[in-house]
């Protein structure tokens, strides 16, 4: 819960770890003073391998993204006529319900369009 507080940082996961490690020296009959030893070097040890991979998947590219948000930016094929009403299009090998992103706009079965945003279940499409 700590975390959502300190957006960006990944630091309460790494500590709360090297607690646990002091926590066991502690049933284990270590001293205090080896206790804190143990936490201290736990913390850094976890804080130097593990921030660095949590950053890494914080900054993923967009070439992998998955899922639906993978689809924005793909071209499509209009399958039937795109208007604010209705339409179908085939992105990537599979039929989406579409609708034109811009107001007013309407495209004919055959057309290249391309993906600008996916809401529910249905692509909305631009040229």
């Amino acid at each position: 819960m700590g975390e959502i507080f300190t957006p960006g940082l990944f630091f309460l996961g790494p500590v709360a770890l090297a607690a646990v490690t002091a926590a066991v020296a502690a049933v284990l009959g270590a001293a205090v003073w080896l206790q804190l030893v143990v936490f201290a070097a736990g913390s850094f040890a976890s804080l130097a391998f593990l921030r660095p991979i949590a950053r890494a998947h914080l900054r993923l590219p967009p070439a992998l993204r998955t899922g639906a948000a993978a689809l924005e930016g793909a071209r499509a094929t209009v399958l039937q006529r795109v208007d604010a009403n209705a339409g179908l299009v085939r992105i990537g090998g599979e039929e989406w319900s579409a609708r034109p992103y811009a107001e007013g706009e309407v495209f004919e079965a055959g057309e290249q369009v391309e993906v600008a945003k996916i809401e529910g279940a249905t692509a909305l499409v631009y040229r």
